[in-house]
């Protein structure tokens, strides 16, 4: 088995490849062909040598050399490809989707600033996260639930991506599992509309049509995203190998410690830190760049 560093990004220039297939003392550099499914460059440096497979600092000096000029990257076996997983576990906000739905309703309570200040500490890791849902939700208190609606249809957004990734899982038979610390308003639309398999959130309480400011129910924090990744693959008989999940914060680190392959996208500095791979650069494409083999072109 041998290994392959994938290199990524919007526009990736030969110089930087050159330098890269030297550091790796690498046999080659191929482009991946991504047949429409992202909008962004990947190649693949082949046989990177056991050298430097095995050495950190050769291994950080690429690392750094990536960081410098913005280049996503991955070290990833030469024979990789998204077929290997049972299960793609995935974060709704800042990842399938572009916007935090939270702070998105806030804004028509004129409170937008106030709350995704909260979110971004939580997200970082600074704060509790449950602490700071109750507290987020309850500045919501008094809003018509109609606010929902026109935050899905006017601002929800996709992440560049998304779809291409979802419908190269569903032609390799992964099964979709949606978990998310936002509200299953909009985790349930998202999951008919784009055929997710599963999703667990929470539920904001509405009392005649106006937000109380209350989450009910169990909540869907960093505990239960991580059990409801684990028993989703108990139930589906799956070992952690074969699964993939990616996320963006702090609150997302339990159910990555779960997968084999842990994915941090346009995450914060603690997530991309413990993750398996970071894509802070490109859009969820990015997860086929990393897993398709030489053989899949």
């Amino acid at each position: 088995m041998t290994t392959q560093l994938i290199i990524q990004a919007a526009d990736i220039q030969t110089q930087d490849l050159k330098t890269l297939h030297g550091l790796c003392s690498a046999s080659g550099i191929e482009k991946i062909d991504g047949a429409g499914n992202f909008d962004h460059q990947a190649f693949r440096i082949l046989n990177v040598a056991n050298s430097v497979c095995t050495d950190p600092a050769a291994r950080a000096s690429i690392q750094r050399y990536c960081e410098e000029h913005s280049l996503d990257f991955g070290f990833v076996d030469s024979n990789a490809t998204l077929a290997q997983f049972g299960l793609l576990a995935m974060d709704m906000d800042s990842t399938l989707i572009t916007i935090e739905c939270i702070d998105e309703i806030a804004d028509y309570a004129g409170k937008k600033t106030q709350v995704s200040a909260v979110t971004e500490a939580a997200m970082r890791g600074e704060i509790d996260w449950p602490a700071s849902l109750r507290q987020r939700a309850a500045l919501l208190a008094g809003l018509p639930e109609s606010v929902f609606e026109k935050i899905y249809t006017e601002r929800l957004k996709l992440s560049i991506g998304a779809e291409h990734l979802i419908a190269a899982a569903k032609r390799n038979h992964l099964k979709l599992l949606l978990v998310s610390g936002g509200f299953t308003f909009f985790t349930e639309r998202l999951k008919t509309r784009l055929g997710f398999d599963y999703a667990f959130s929470n539920t904001l309480e509405i009392n005649h049509g106006i937000l109380t400011g209350r989450v009910i129910g169990s909540l869907c924090d960093a505990a239960a995203k991580a059990t409801h990744v684990r028993n989703t693959s108990s139930l589906l008989g799956l070992q952690p190998a074969q699964v993939m999940v990616i996320g963006d914060g702090a609150n997302d680190l339990l159910m990555m410690r779960e997968a084999g392959s842990a994915i941090a996208f346009h995450a914060k500095p603690v997530v991309r830190a413990q993750a398996s791979y970071a894509l802070n650069h490109v859009g969820l494409g990015g997860v086929l760049g990393l897993f398709t083999s030489t053989e899949a072109q």
